[in-house]
């Protein structure tokens, strides 16, 4: 069963605020991973390994660094679910 774009959205808050602290709501479609929420790449590659194990789904190492924003993780994970 696919996630909807929102349950993906709100997983990966959760998995963001897990691993950096930043609050849930912080974790919004159009901000950076890196530029808005800080996220280095060694925390990167983690939140992508729990975001895999969450939705089932997986996010090749050379896809990663397309994920610059939050929505582009959310819609690669949807598209990735289909």
């Amino acid at each position: 069963m696919a996630n909807t774009e929102q349950e993906v959205l709100d997983g990966l808050a959760e998995i963001v605020n897990e691993e950096t602290g930043l609050p849930t709501d912080s974790v919004e479609r159009d901000k950076s991973f890196t530029d808005d929420l800080d996220i280095d790449s060694l925390s990167m590659m983690t939140i992508v390994t729990l975001a895999e194990e969450k939705f089932d789904v997986r996010i090749p190492d050379e896809e990663v660094k397309n994920l610059t924003t939050v929505g582009d993780a959310v819609d690669f994970i949807v598209k990735a679910q289909a």
